[in-house]
């Protein structure tokens, strides 16, 4: 099973296909909407991408392809994982999830952008927070008002 175990990707990426069409398809779309793209079109089109792919990559593997091994230019591969880059990272994106809601998009997200800088090496702690905050408060602005795409605005909505 060794030698096949690239099937494993095919099969997930059959099962995302699968859930991202089944969601496409039991979308509940507007009976005034007009037009030829609607709100379907992206994920269908995703999604059966997603299986045509999986389809090729197990037919490939099944012929006997195989994924070349990672060259490791620029990287040791003798060395470990740096796990603590990593748990910090996701413990800040954990961390914006659960106060995106109370704190809003401007708060979570400069919390984001300042601890996704601490966390890959960055420590320019004078300098970090107000370009974090300034990048939070420019996303919040293009999506929220540009892209009429809602967010959170938390304490700051009636000042923003």
């Amino acid at each position: 099973m060794r030698e096949h175990s690239e099937i494993g990707v095919g099969l997930l990426l059959l099962a995302l296909g699968v859930l991202v069409l089944t969601d496409a398809l039991t979308m509940s779309v507007d009976l005034t909407q007009r037009g030829p793209v609607g709100p379907r079109t992206v994920p269908l089109v995703v999604g059966t991408g997603l299986l045509v792919v999986a389809v090729l990559l197990t037919l490939d593997v099944l012929r006997g392809g195989r994924g070349e091994a990672e060259g490791g230019e620029d990287i040791d591969l003798a060395e470990p994982s740096d796990w603590r880059t990593v748990l910090l990272l996701a413990g800040v994106f954990l961390a914006n999830a659960v106060l995106i809601g109370p704190l809003g998009f401007p708060i979570s997200g400069a919390l984001l952008f300042w601890g996704s800088a601490y966390a890959l090496g960055s420590r320019h702690h004078d300098r970090d927070p107000l370009i974090a905050a300034g990048l939070s408060l420019l996303t919040y602005f293009v999506f929220n008002n540009l892209l009429g795409v809602p967010l959170p605005g938390g304490p700051l909505m009636g000042v923003l």
